[in-house]
């Protein structure tokens, strides 16, 4: 309804366009437990949204010539009755809005930002955390945006084939980041959040099928995401706890997804172009590969994070390394890798950092340092069942040390 909004109101209005289509959804909440749902109710929340729009158009003078032409176009996109207005394919509106909200005129913050938030609906919190930011950071990026976007009367299209890379970066960038926010959420009371992943890998495998995006990055990032989605009916049990992959049931996987996953990592080859989602995607398929858990080629996996931080020097993928060095090097190697990352500023609230280290001191036989270390991390911002993960590490670190 965003997209569709302002498609015909054009992107200095994109804000209007996002405030009446939560109202419109608040008096549906408000309506339809008393008066029942309509018949279509597509049509009637954006019926709502629109009217509101347009009253509060009206009082601007600028808009009064352009009303016949802007009625006229919202009118045409109001469905018929029984027919579906928002199909499982993502429209064109949609499409267009995520470029504009990728523009180069936008600052990279910004534009991730204002993705995430008008596309696919995150909140100024859920973005913060997934910026590892302040609110307040967050907020003021996304006002900075709207507003680059009203002075500098930044069109609602598609870019031409000379512009697409350098947007279909940032749209990449913001699908990632919405898979991994569904994928490990970073708070609340459970793990994953399905529906971003849905949506991220939906649209992610939507624009590798299409004839302007089908990039090799685009096909890489689909292969990252299919290998990833497909183990995430293993990552909890039955009753909402975490399950490591280490202690993942394999035949729960969605090997129909890993085929298709493989099956994009191929078609990524193509070009000469090495990115970020093609090395990752590539660490995912050796997990995918190892029927079982000691058949994993962690050697070949460590080679692969040693490409990705060249290409990628951020502190999540250094952890990730120590992890691996740990694998095939041994507890200490491990620590000492992390020991190398040291506590840089965006993990300082990261659990996974005193967690990581806590595990490996485990394995190097120092429990009680360990339990220590646990404790740091249940002191960090966590989902309720890492929460409950962490304290279950904890208890068994102490009653090692006795």
């Amino acid at each position: 309804m965003v997209a569709a909004l302002t498609h015909s109101f054009g992107p200095a209005h994109l804000a209007l366009a996002e405030e009446v289509v939560q109202e419109a959804l608040i008096e549906a909440l408000r309506r339809w437990p008393f008066h029942g749902t309509p018949q279509n109710p597509a049509a009637w929340l954006f019926s709502v949204a629109r009217n509101r729009a347009l009253d509060r158009l009206r009082r601007d003078t600028t808009f009064h010539d352009k009303e016949p032409e802007i009625r006229r176009a919202l009118m045409a996109q109001v469905p018929e009755p029984g027919e579906t207005y928002f199909p499982g394919e993502i429209s064109d509106d949609q499409l267009r809005l995520i470029f504009l909200c990728c523009h180069p005129d936008l600052s990279r913050n910004g534009r991730v930002a204002l993705t995430l938030k008008t596309v696919l609906g995150f909140s100024v919190g859920e973005i913060s955390r997934a910026f590892l930011a302040r609110e307040s950071t967050i907020a003021q990026r996304l006002v900075r945006a709207q507003r680059r976007i009203r002075e500098r009367r930044i069109p609602l299209e598609v870019p031409g084939p000379g512009e697409l890379t350098e947007r279909l970066e940032g749209v990449l960038e913001v699908l990632y980041l919405v898979f991994n926010e569904g994928y490990s959420r970073h708070q609340g009371g459970d793990l994953v959040r399905a529906d971003l992943c849905s949506e991220a890998l939906r649209l992610t495998v939507h624009l590798a099928g299409l004839p302007l995006t089908q990039r090799p990055a685009v096909h890489a990032l689909a292969a990252l995401l299919c290998f990833q989605a497909s183990r995430l009916s293993a990552r909890v049990d039955a009753t909402g706890n975490l399950v490591p992959l280490a202690d993942q049931d394999r035949t729960l996987w969605d090997w129909e997804m890993i085929r298709g996953a493989f099956h994009h990592l191929e078609c990524a080859s193509d070009g000469d172009r090495l990115t970020t989602y093609h090395v990752e995607a590539a660490i995912a398929a050796q997990h995918a590969g190892a029927s079982k858990v000691g058949h994993t080629d962690w050697a070949g996996i460590l080679d692969l994070y040693d490409q990705l931080i060249t290409l990628n020097p951020s502190p999540v993928v250094a952890l990730n390394r120590a992890v691996a060095v740990a694998r095939v090097h041994g507890a200490a190697a491990g620590l000492a890798a992390l020991e190398e990352l040291g506590e840089p500023a965006p993990l300082k609230e990261y659990h996974l950092l005193p967690a990581t280290r806590a595990a490996l001191l485990v394995q190097a036989g120092r429990p009680e340092e360990a339990a220590g270390w646990f404790q740091r991390a249940l002191a960090c911002p966590c989902s309720e069942p890492e929460r409950r993960y962490l304290m279950k590490r904890l208890a068994a670190a102490r009653c090692a040390h006795g």
